[in-house]
C-alpha cells in the first residue's frame, strides 16, 4: 500500500526505476574512495596471498637453508571460547649469501644454463623466423582460403602440453616415424635419444611445432595494421618483393616483433614439460634439463627449499636483463 509521501506509478517499470535510484542515492558515494576500495579488496587479498606472500618469502628463502616442516608456536591465541594457533612454517638455518654462491660451483646447474641458452638461441629465431614467413604469405591478397589455413596452423597451440611432447617422443623414437621416413629416402638414422645434441633439437622442434602458429596470429595482426600507402609508395620508387619486406614490412612490425621476441625469450626460459618428458625417452638427463626443471627437481625431489628459491630468483634476473636488454635494442628505432 502506497504511504501519503510516495509518487504513484502508472506501471512497474516506472516503479522499479525510483526504487533503483533511491538506493542509488543511499549507498555512499565513490568519491568517497569508500566503495572503490571495497570492490577492489578481494582483488588486494588474493594477490597479497598468492603472489605478494609467495615472491618475498621465496627471496627471504633463498638465504636459509631449509630442514624441515616447523613445530614452533609463532602466535597462540586462547579466548576461552576457541583457541588458535599459529605454527611456524619451516625450520630454517640462516647461510647468508651461501646458496648463490654455491651455483659457480655447481655443474649442473651450469648445464641447465647451457641447455636453456642453447634452445633459446636456436629455437626463438627460428620460430619467430618461420611465423614472420608464414603470417606475409597468408597476407597476400592472392591466397586463397586463407582463414582455413590460419586455423590450421594456429591450432597447435590448443594441443595439450604432455600430449604433444608424447606424440614427438613417439615419433622420435629409434624405430619411430622421423627414422623411418630417413631409412626409407636412404639416410641414417639420426639418434635423437642418444645424443646430447639431437637431444635438445628434439626440443626446439617440438616446442617450434607448437608455437609458430600463435605468432604468425599476432605477426598477421600487426600485418593488417601497415599502410597500404607504404607499399605502393616503394612500388612508384621501383621496389621489388625483397625490397619492400625489408623496407616497409619489417621496420613497421619492429614494435610487433620485439613483443614476439620478449614473450617467446620468456617462455623459453619457463620450458619444463617438453623436457621431463623428452628425459623420460631415454635422452640423458644432462642434456635435456633446463632451469626450471632442476628448480623443480632441486626444490621438490631434494627439498633443497633455500638453494631453490635462490635458483629461482637468479632465473628472475636473467630473463629481466635479457628482456631488458631486447627492449633497448629493439626500442631503438622508436626513439
Amino acid at each position: 500500500m502506497a504511504t501519503q509521501d510516495s509518487p504513484r506509478f502508472s506501471n512497474a517499470r516506472d516503479s522499479l526505476r525510483f526504487w533503483r535510484q533511491s538506493v542509488s542515492a543511499a549507498m555512499p558515494s565513490v568519491s568517497d574512495g569508500l566503495v572503490g576500495y571495497l570492490f577492489l579488496l578481494p582483488a588486494i587479498a588474493l594477490f597479497t596471498v598468492f603472489l605478494a606472500f609467495p615472491i618475498f618469502y621465496t627471496l627471504y628463502l633463498s638465504f636459509f637453508r631449509f630442514q624441515g616442516v616447523g613445530s614452533e608456536t609463532l602466535l597462540w591465541i586462547d579466548t576461552g571460547f576457541f583457541s588458535f594457533r599459529l605454527l611456524s612454517l619451516s625450520r630454517l638455518e640462516f647461510v647468508g649469501l651461501s646458496n648463490y654462491a654455491a651455483m659457480f660451483s655447481d655443474a649442473l646447474f651450469h648445464q641447465a644454463l647451457f641447455n636453456t641458452v642453447f634452445i633459446l638461441l636456436v629455437q626463438v629465431p627460428l620460430m619467430v623466423g618461420i611465423a614472420l614467413l608464414l603470417a606475409v604469405a597468408l597476407d597476400a591478397s592472392f591466397v586463397r582460403f586463407r582463414g582455413v589455413f590460419r586455423t590450421v596452423l594456429a591450432l597447435p597451440v590448443s594441443a595439450n602440453l604432455v600430449a604433444y611432447s608424447t606424440v614427438f617422443l613417439l615419433m622420435m623414437q629409434d624405430t619411430g616415424l622421423v627414422n623411418y621416413v630417413l631409412t626409407t629416402i636412404g639416410l641414417d638414422p639420426i639418434p635423437w635419444f642418444t645424443s646430447g645434441f639431437w637431444s635438445r633439437m628434439t626440443i626446439v622442434g617440438a616446442v617450434t611445432w607448437r608455437w609458430t602458429g600463435y605468432n604468425m596470429i599476432i605477426l598477421l595482426a600487426g600485418l593488417q595494421n601497415v599502410p597500404q600507402q607504404l607499399y605502393e609508395a616503394a612500388e612508384i620508387d621501383g621496389a621489388n618483393r625483397i625490397e619492400k619486406f625489408r623496407y616497409v614490412t619489417v621496420p613497421q612490425l619492429r614494435p610487433v616483433l620485439l613483443f614476439v621476441f620478449v614473450t617467446s625469450t620468456i617462455g623459453t626460459f619457463k620450458l619444463f614439460s617438453e623436457p621431463v618428458i623428452i628425459n623420460s625417452g631415454g635422452a640423458p638427463l644432462e642434456s635435456t634439463i633446463t632451469i626450471v626443471q632442476y628448480i623443480y627437481q632441486t626444490a621438490f625431489i631434494d627439498f633443497r627449499l633455500g638453494y631453490a628459491s635462490a635458483l629461482t630468483y637468479v632465473l628472475i634476473g636473467v630473463v629481466s636483463v635479457l628482456s631488458a636488454v631486447q627492449l633497448r635494442v629493439g626500442g631503438d628505432g622508436d626513439a
